[in-house]
């Protein structure tokens, strides 16, 4: 074979070998990395969130608190604070200057073990209770006296019913959670207006931005005062729930993330409490909610107290004593829809 045959065979030869391909992307690889990295960056972000929350010694054990019962009790207290507002912010809010730390609404929030509704109760801050160490005030002044340790105590004694989960709240910290998911939306059945909460709303569903909102559940501009008051903070604080762990807040970083460090500049809970205590919190009620306010017996004017609320003791008693029991509260106490 002559050599210029030779060399035109071997060219023809590898013409004719198969060129090797190339190696397609594994699809299911990359997906599997992809979910790697969320499940880590979700992982991170959960844990940051979580060491980040403001904690305080909210629950410490004292002689004669009551025991565990079923299911799982909440004391949720919004505050007076203006911690960390600018002047501006302020005049924003309408919350004036006052000193001090009191607390504008005091909640029991029972989640049951099984299934069924959760029940909001509303503890009137004017509610006239033996407060340990300090003698019979309204339940308000334990927070002045003695802070989240001293209210919970308070709280405890009244009711016969053991806090497991202590959550606090400002005036700033609401207003921004509540922008955080983008508005809430309320029905206002009338007119409301208050110059010293800054609120002026009409009749109507609408949307309301943070200091609207804080207005509206700040106001006693009402003829049965914080009797109303205490109504339309749960129904707004279910509200704000619903937006919270729906899925169009979940499922929008926009709204999901905001709403993530909102709560950590925003909120104190126990030394004990975790992010996923406040998940589970806010999905408990997502089954709905039972009203209640503790049932009122009079509305006297005491000398050096002012003008209290006196619980009726049979009723409270047949209340708190079905929360004791996981047990839904007798109907002939729940507050019906309007």
């Amino acid at each position: 074979m002559s050599a210029g045959y030779q060399h035109g065979y071997q060219q023809q030869a590898a013409y004719r070998r198969p060129v090797p391909k190339r190696r397609k992307p594994r699809v299911g690889r990359i997906v599997a990395v992809v979910l790697v990295v969320l499940l880590a960056f979700g992982i991170g972000l959960w844990v940051y969130v979580d060491s980040s929350l403001r904690r305080i010694d909210a629950l410490p054990d004292y002689e004669g608190r009551p025991g565990d019962t079923p299911g799982t009790n909440w004391l949720l207290v919004g505050s007076d604070a203006r911690d960390g507002l600018s002047e501006e912010q302020k005049a924003d809010l309408s919350t004036g200057d006052a000193g001090g730390r009191r607390t504008d609404t005091i909640m029991l929030l029972h989640i049951p073990d099984g299934s069924g509704k959760a029940t909001l109760v509303s503890i009137p801050r004017d509610s006239y209770v033996d407060i340990p160490g300090n003698g019979k005030n309204k339940v308000n002044a334990a927070f002045a006296f003695g802070g989240a340790p001293l209210l919970v105590q308070t709280v405890e004694g009244a009711t016969g019913v053991r806090v497991d989960h202590y959550m606090e709240i400002g005036f700033g910290g609401f207003a921004g959670i509540v922008d955080a998911v983008g508005g809430v939306e309320m029905c206002i059945k009338e007119p409301m207006q208050d110059p010293l909460a800054g609120l002026d709303l009409q009749p109507g569903c609408q949307e309301l931005n943070g200091a609207q909102a804080l207005g509206f559940v700040r106001t006693r501009a009402f003829a049965t005062a914080d009797l109303q008051r205490v109504q339309n903070q749960r129904e707004f604080l279910s509200a704000l729930s619903e937006k919270a762990t729906s899925f169009g807040t979940l499922a929008n970083p926009f709204k999901a993330f905001p709403l993530l460090f909102a709560t950590t500049d925003s909120i104190s809970v126990d030394d004990d409490d975790h992010l996923h205590n406040l998940a589970g919190m806010m999905f408990g009620m997502g089954g709905g909610v039972d009203n209640v306010t503790v049932p009122i017996g009079g509305t006297p004017t005491l000398p050096g107290v002012g003008s209290v609320v006196q619980w009726d003791r049979e009723k409270a008693l047949r209340l708190f004593g079905a929360l004791e029991q996981d047990q839904p509260v007798p109907s002939d106490l729940l507050e019906q829809p309007k």
